[in-house]
């Protein structure tokens, strides 16, 4: 082994040849030590890492450098929504990896991210939502993996994450069969959404740009075939079910409705070639949606909301003295759950019901039906315990 000249510094230094560039000059790359044997050491690694086919130059690139390339590449295939979703996660990572070497990074350094967030988010202040935090594990392994396919490196430190902690999500649930009859019974600029998401499925996104001319009531069926998308803070129709951003497919389908909604429609008036509109008869804006159904929620907590534990009943929803909301704050995720449960109680295939729901993958209403075969079973075996229970009873009194 040739003997390496010392540094002032103290350390040795060799120079290992990495190739040649593209307007063929030779390449080296320092490699230091405090020790020969050190030095021959990390040159070795740099010959191994070269015969992998990693591109041992790119191995002072920081996390910040391949999180923003991994995020370029996906601001051309998914929607606006999805990309603030992802820069969110980033914004995370990096407030612990943004200047760490990305060949450096170890599995011990991300999890410092997960563990910190699941115990307070600082945008926040609270824990970070399980689901979030599992979003974010995704988002560094596919950060990473884009480094491993460009030969930065070889190893994914982000595989091996556990998410434990974190606050877990409200459940998503049906409506019950009295606060069904609380959409069907209370008139409101809302009622119509709130009608066609419960009894056909159809998402905020599809049923705010949803025309007349979409609704054939003869037939029964609604031509779902576009959707908005928040741009900027305003929605934007995308036609012909393509995502603006992503040119990706959307659910388009034709959903059957049953004859109750068939009737409903009937019967409302059309101000405009939009079925549900905003206060001034137009297509709904983000701001003026939310203002529509947190009345609509005020309407409904006032009329059918338990205030036996209060002092005294507000006199209307508008009580200077405040109205505490004591119903379920439900949203249109959870109108469509009802459209869903609705269709298993039914009998309906679950073929079908896929359609309906417009869920891209099978598994998506798989999943539901096989929560709602749990919860049915267990009511059906609570009937033997009642039955049991009755049996026993009989026989003592006998």
């Amino acid at each position: 082994m040739p003997r390496l000249n010392k540094r002032p510094d103290g350390r040795y230094q060799k120079k290992v040849y990495i190739g040649r560039d593209k307007d063929g000059k030779r390449n080296y790359k320092d490699v230091y030590g405090s020790t020969q044997k050190e030095v021959e050491e990390k040159a070795f690694e740099i010959k191994v890492s070269m015969k992998k086919g990693i591109d041992v130059s790119a191995e002072r690139d920081t996390f910040c450098t391949w999180a923003d390339k991994w995020l370029k590449l996906k601001n051309k295939s998914v929607s606006d929504a999805r990309l603030v979703v992802l820069k969110s996660h980033i914004k995370h990572l990096k407030r612990y990896l943004e200047y760490g070497q990305i060949t450096k990074i170890r599995p011990v350094d991300i999890q410092e991210v997960i563990d910190d967030l699941s115990v307070m988010n600082p945008n926040t202040g609270r824990p970070m939502a399980k689901e979030t935090l599992s979003g974010l594990k995704r988002v560094a392994i596919q950060i990473f993996q884009y480094a491993i396919e460009n030969r930065v490196m070889d190893y994914n430190p982000a595989q091996a994450l556990e998410v434990k902690g974190g606050q877990a999500r409200q459940n998503r649930r049906a409506l019950t069969q009295i606060e069904q009859t609380w959409i069907t019974d209370t008139p409101h600029r809302a009622q119509c959404a709130a009608m066609l998401m419960m009894l056909a499925g159809v998402r905020r996104g599809e049923l705010i740009p949803l025309m007349w001319s979409d609704i054939n009531l003869k037939a029964r069926t609604i031509n779902v075939d576009k959707a908005v998308e928040k741009v900027d803070g305003a929605f934007v129709i995308i036609d012909g079910t393509k995502r603006r951003r992503s040119n990706v497919e959307r659910s388009k389908r034709v959903v059957d409705i049953p004859q109750k909604l068939a009737d409903f429609l009937a019967g409302e008036p059309r101000e405009s070639i939009y079925v549900c509109l905003s206060a001034d008869k137009k297509m709904h804006t983000p701001d003026s949606w939310d203002s529509m159904w947190d009345s609509y929620l005020a309407d409904l907590n006032f009329k059918y909301g338990d205030f036996s534990s209060y002092l005294k009943r507000p006199k209307s929803k508008f009580d200077p003295g405040g109205v505490p909301f004591v119903i379920p704050r439900f949203t249109a995720h959870w109108l469509r759950h009802t459209f869903c449960t609705i269709m298993y109680l039914a009998g309906v295939d679950l073929l079908t019901a896929k359609y309906q729901m417009g869920h891209k993958d099978i598994k998506t209403t798989l999943g539901i039906y096989t929560h709602l075969d749990e919860i049915h079973k267990r009511k059906s075996m609570d009937k033997i315990d009642d039955y049991l229970d009755d049996a026993r009873h009989m026989h003592v009194s006998g």
